[in-house]
């Protein structure tokens, strides 16, 4: 995996033209904040549109999300697709934000990695609180812990698929996956 540290990927940015950013999160996390100039193309549609990005894409690629992890995804399917002039952004969004680099910010929701928090964290405390009524419902936390396990022995998470695709995940006010395909094709040239 190649990564970039955010001071070099500023450096890069700012010194070259074909250098394009793209923002793996989702709509409402992009729409949240997001690098200057970044193209939402969200991890989940990137399956769907594998060829259509290795065509298009042209120039250096820095791939964006809020830690790095769902970057080096997308890095790895580009990689096994035949595009390898791409760099993950070293501690995503969250390391880019503590160096001070520029933001574009709008209305604040929570990241996809806070949601998948809450929503295991309140599925294993309520199963463990109704467990004291019914002794049966502890086996709903363990599942809720072999699921986060095995997402973290894959580094994938089906809880953060899932809730990617949920409204408040999904922002009209960003641009659909076709413009952000355009754009990346426009930068590619």
């Amino acid at each position: 995996m190649t990564t970039i540290d955010p001071r070099s990927a500023r450096e890069l940015i700012a010194t070259g033209p074909d250098t394009l950013v793209v923002d793996v999160r989702t709509p409402g996390e992009f729409a949240s904040a997001h690098l200057p100039g970044a193209i939402n193309l969200p991890l989940d549609q990137v399956d769907a549109h594998l060829r259509r990005i290795v065509a298009d894409a042209g120039g250096r690629m820095i791939l964006v999300c809020q830690s790095g992890r769902r970057a080096a995804q997308c890095q790895a399917k580009l990689a096994a697709a035949g595009l390898a002039d791409t760099a993950v952004l070293d501690g995503g969004m969250i390391a880019w934000t503590a160096a001070d680099g520029p933001v574009v910010k709008g209305r604040k929701r929570w990241d996809l990695e806070r949601q998948v928090r809450l929503v295991a964290g309140g599925i294993v405390l309520i199963s463990v609180l109704a467990s004291l009524l019914w002794p049966a419902a502890v086996f709903f936390a363990g599942l809720i812990g072999a699921g986060l396990t095995f997402a973290a022995l894959r580094n994938s998470c089906l809880m953060g698929m899932l809730l990617a695709r949920l409204p408040y995940n999904r922002v009209s006010a960003v641009p659909p996956i076709e413009d952000s395909l355009r754009r990346l094709a426009g930068a590619g040239r």
